[in-house]
C-alpha cells in the first residue's frame, strides 16, 4: 500500500552509492533512511508492528526486515522488547542497523544479512518469543519481475516461497509463542493452509482500503502449539468515504497506537 510518511527529505547517497531518502513514520517518532528507488517501506510494516503486543524482555524476530521499519515501529511502542531482523540484501541490513542507531534503539535492535533458507543463519534466531513477517507478496513464476534488484527481491518470491517463510517462522518461535504475517488478501487460503500445520488459534484481520471495498491485505496471527479455534475479526478500514484516513488508521499510523487483534 502507498507510503504515508510525515516528511520525505531529498535523496542523498549512502557509502555504497545507493540513493536514499529520509522518511518520518509514526507522526515523526521515527526517522528512517531507505532507498529512493525500488521497494520503499510504506503502511504495511507499520500495520504489522501495530498488531504486536509483548511484555518487557520479549525477543522478536522480523523475517525480511528491509530497512527495519516494522521492528523499529514496534520498539518505539513497546519498551523493554528486543528485535532481530534478517534480510537477504546487505544494503538494506546496513540501513536497518543505521536506522536503529539513529533512533536510539541500537541496544534493542540488530539486523543480520542472510537467507531464511540458510540453516546456520536461522539457527541463531531460534527460540524467539514472537516472529513477524512481511514477505514478498507476488508468487514466484507468476509475476513480472522488476528490473530494479531491490524492488524485485522485496515484491516477488525468489528461492524462498510463502511456505518456506511460514516454515521458518514456525520453526524458530518457541512453543506458545506467536507468529504474525501481513500479506495480500488473495493469498489468504495459502497462508492459512501452511500455518495450520504448526500454528493454531489463528486470528485474521482483513484490511480494507475503504468501507464496502474488498480487503487487499490481511494480518494473520497464530500461536504455536495451540488448538484454539480460528477467528475472523471485523475489518480494519484505512480510508473514509472522503479519502482521508479513518480516526482508527490515523491512530495507528501517526500516533503509534496498537491494532485490536
Amino acid at each position: 500500500m502507498a507510503a504515508d510518511p510525515t516528511v520525505t527529505m531529498p535523496a542523498g547517497m549512502d557509502s555504497g552509492g545507493l540513493a536514499i531518502t529520509t522518511d518520518a513514520f509514526l507522526g515523526g517518532r521515527l526517522s528512517l533512511r531507505q532507498p529512493a528507488e525500488g521497494y520503499r517501506a510504506a503502511i504495511d510494516p507499520v500495520l504489522l508492528a501495530a498488531a504486536i503486543t509483548a511484555s518487557g524482555g520479549a525477543r522478536i524476530v522480523d523475517l525480511g526486515c528491509g530497512v527495519g521499519t516494522a521492528g523499529l515501529c514496534l520498539l518505539s511502542r513497546l519498551p523493554g522488547v528486543s528485535c532481530t531482523g534478517i534480510d537477504l540484501q546487505a544494503s538494506l541490513v546496513d540501513l536497518a542497523n543505521a536506522n536503529a542507531a539513529a533512533n536510539h534503539f541500537a541496544d534493542r535492535y540488530r539486523a543480520v544479512c542472510g537467507s531464511i533458507l540458510d540453516r546456520h543463519v536461522v539457527a541463531g534466531l531460534a527460540n524467539a518469543d514472537q516472529v513477524i513477517a512481511n514477505p514478498p507478496y507476488l508468487p514466484k513464476g507468476e509475476a513480472s519481475v522488476s528490473a530494479h534488484p531491490i524492488k524485485a527481491l522485496a515484491n516477488v518470491e525468489s528461492d524462498a516461497v510463502l511456505a518456506d517463510w511460514i516454515s521458518v517462522a514456525s520453526g524458530i518461535v518457541k512453543p506458545g509463542g506467536t507468529v504474525t504475517f501481513i500479506h495480500r488478501a488473495d493469498r489468504l487460503p495459502e497462508l492459512l493452509a501452511c500455518l495450520r500445520e504448526q500454528i493454531g488459534a489463528l486470528t485474521i484481520l482483513p484490511v480494507q482500503p475503504k468501507p464496502g471495498e474488498a480487503a487487499r491485505r490481511v494480518i494473520v496471527r497464530g500461536q504455536k502449539g495451540s488448538r484454539a479455534p480460528s477467528q475472523l475479526l471485523a475489518p480494519f478500514i484505512l480510508h473514509g468515504a472522503s479519502g482521508g484516513f479513518t480516526p482508527e488508521a490515523e491512530g495507528v499510523l501517526r500516533a503509534a497506537m496498537a491494532l485490536a487483534l
